[in-house]
């Protein structure tokens, strides 16, 4: 599965990651729910399971994905941005339609 990151996501990720409550863990994107045609994401702190897919990204961040919501997942654009608010927005380009 591919995942893209822009410099700004991978900072903040990074930063993410260096906090207590991030030991030991990485960076999971999942599907909070599907509408349809689009998705909503949400990001968390998790370890790898059976069904998941750790894959590297060319900003130094692996990003656990679940391959069950393949679909969904495969090929998501992870992006901060610091204006109009702070917030990480995850797209799929692949499905035409991006969402918070």
């Amino acid at each position: 599965m591919k995942v893209k990151i822009n410099r700004n996501a991978a900072k903040q990720l990074k930063k993410m990651l260096e906090t207590e409550e991030a030991q030991g863990k990485m960076i999971r994107v999942f599907v909070e729910h599907v509408h349809g045609d689009h998705a909503h994401y949400g990001i968390s702190y998790d370890t790898p399971s059976e069904h998941d897919e750790v894959v590297k990204t060319d900003k130094d961040v692996d990003i656990i994905l679940d391959t069950r919501d393949r679909e969904w997942l495969d090929g998501i654009w992870i992006q901060f941005f610091f204006v109009p608010e702070e917030e990480f927005i995850v797209t799929n380009p692949s499905k035409g339609h991006h969402h918070h």
